[in-house]
């Protein structure tokens, strides 16, 4: 069987207990025995993360030491896949540069807030984007700063209308991408603000469907 771990915590926002709840519930379905911590310092026992075949954060903001740092980042250049969403992995440990590298990129802004966009999809020969369409959200979209190494599977394009924002209108942003760190599989996807957002059928699917690629 195979392990994942959980890890929540950081702004209360973007409710991140009750996603990591969500996003275990979809692990165990697909056959995982999932632990969920909120604390960071699961992150120090080197032999457990190296039995673990997948990390899932959901922190965003706080800080991070360098010796959680150091494990989270060694398991996953070791071959643990990581996997998440929205801020509680894009947006996670803002000062520590490695980890953005590692993850592909990093929350900048929402232009708007809660705005109404599209998602596009941009790779749907994919496995995690086969069968899923466009389609709507109503939540942040979030922009990025992002890696160009990253195989993009989903899009949005910015209007320009949120926020003042008018000087990004055309701008086409990656929601959600794959790529590798180390002998790791790294997927992100920026779905997901609050619990809520989960319940759109196209973005659980996604974040279900990277989590079980991501795995090693």
């Amino acid at each position: 069987m195979k392990k994942a771990l959980i890890i929540w915590g950081g702004w209360k926002g973007h409710e991140p207990e009750q996603v990591a709840a969500i996003l275990a519930v979809q692990l165990k379905t697909n056959g995982f025995d999932v632990e969920v911590s909120n604390a960071l310092d699961a992150l120090l026992d080197a032999d457990k993360l190296a039995a673990t075949d997948l990390i899932v954060p959901e922190v965003t903001m706080s800080t991070i030491t360098k010796e959680q740092l150091a494990g989270l980042l060694g398991a996953v250049r070791a071959g643990t896949g990581l996997a998440g969403l929205h801020g509680g992995m894009g947006d996670s440990f803002r000062q520590e540069t490695e980890y953005q590298f590692m993850v592909g990129g990093q929350w900048v802004a929402h232009p708007g807030g809660i705005v109404r966009y599209t998602v596009n999809v941009a790779d749907p020969a994919d496995a995690v984007m086969q069968d899923i369409g466009d389609f709507e959200m109503e939540s942040e979209q979030y922009y990025l700063h992002v890696d160009p190494s990253n195989h993009v599977l989903a899009t949005t394009t910015f209007s320009g209308e949120h926020g003042g924002a008018d000087w990004i209108a055309g701008c086409v942003m990656p929601v959600a991408w794959k790529r590798r760190y180390g002998k790791g599989r790294v997927f992100y996807s920026s779905l997901g603000h609050v619990a809520a957002d989960l319940d759109v059928p196209q973005a659980l699917a996604i974040i279900t469907r990277g989590m079980l690629w991501a795995a090693r």
